[in-house]
């Protein structure tokens, strides 16, 4: 199994400082992959509960620096670690600008991008960025379709509902082929559906065993339905554990738990299916220090 780190981003962590001091030492502690997440604002009065403990969204949230931007930093600082996104809302961006931020990213890192998308959950959000929020699933595909044409086509063409382009040369081409790998959230029946129909993977979180394996079993079955090989798709699961010094109750884990209880959660993901775990500590630790710390600490007993 895989083991991913976020990298800092977000609250105390969100300096240039924090980025390359924990890209480094990640590397060098032998993490497989480093992670980006993003969000453009946190509402005085939200719009929609924050999906996770008693739905307010996590004080930390309130600096939040773009992912794209600390992926670059940590690019510059590394040469073996992959960098993704988890993930990255597309439907912020027009296609052809983020897909060329993008493939810029692949590029500089010599081919190390993970591309992970969703659609997001807060409606604040997309008003703020002037993006209708009606109408998401299909956005998405249809921005799919872009991207795939500019990073796979010699002359790019596209006439759709939301976005035309010319026949057109756009380079340069990703350095990974046909594209950097697509990985996308969602836990709705179509979100899984359309994970299987035409993602690489699935950026899955932090769920009760038996129904991570369910829904990773509903992706699997939709990628056989489309013909697909469903035995290539990858699961990427994150965590955001409040880590304490006491045993947590079994139903809190893995939001809540000993360093012990986050690891054999995380060992037992792997029978749920997933290939990698992301473990983001920036909302149970306060400096890089304890940060580096923590994730010394767990992945020396993730990989005993």
């Amino acid at each position: 199994m895989r083991i991913g780190l976020a990298v800092p981003q977000y609250g105390a962590f969100a300096t240039p400082e924090a980025i390359v001091e924990v890209a480094r030492a990640a590397e060098s502690l032998g993490f497989d992959s480093l992670w980006a997440a993003d969000r453009i604002l946190a509402p005085h009065e939200p719009s929609d509960p924050y999906p996770g403990g008693d739905g307010t969204m996590p004080e930390q949230y309130r600096t939040f620096l773009d992912p794209l931007t600390v992926l670059t930093l940590a690019a510059g600082v590394t040469t073996r670690v992959r960098l993704g996104t988890s993930t990255l809302n597309a439907l912020w961006h027009t296609p052809v600008l983020l897909t060329r931020t993008l493939t810029s990213l692949d590029v500089v890192s010599h081919g190390r991008l993970d591309v992970g998308l969703g659609i997001g959950w807060l409606r604040d959000e997309y008003r703020a960025a002037g993006v209708p929020w009606e109408g998401r699933g299909a956005r998405l595909e249809e921005w799919l379709d872009v991207a795939e044409a500019i990073w796979t086509r010699e002359t790019v063409r596209h006439e759709g509902e939301r976005w035309t382009i010319p026949p057109s040369a756009i380079e340069p081409k990703p350095v990974q082929r046909p594209h950097p790998p697509v990985l996308l959230g969602g836990f709705s029946p179509s979100a899984l559906e359309r994970i299987g129909r035409r993602a690489d993977g699935w950026l899955a979180v932090g769920l009760p065993l038996p129904a991570l394996t369910a829904m990773w079993n509903t992706i699997r079955l939709a990628a056989d339905a489309a013909g697909r090989d469903a035995s290539a798709l990858r699961m990427v699961l994150r965590v955001n554990p409040r880590l304490t010094q006491d045993e947590a109750p079994a139903e809190l884990v893995p939001d809540t738990g000993t360093i012990d209880q986050i690891a054999d959660y995380l060992l037992s993901s792997a029978e749920a299916g997933a290939d990698e775990v992301l473990i983001d500590l920036q909302q149970t630790t306060t400096t890089t220090d304890e940060l580096l710390t923590t994730a010394e600490t767990l992945i020396k007993r993730l990989r005993a």
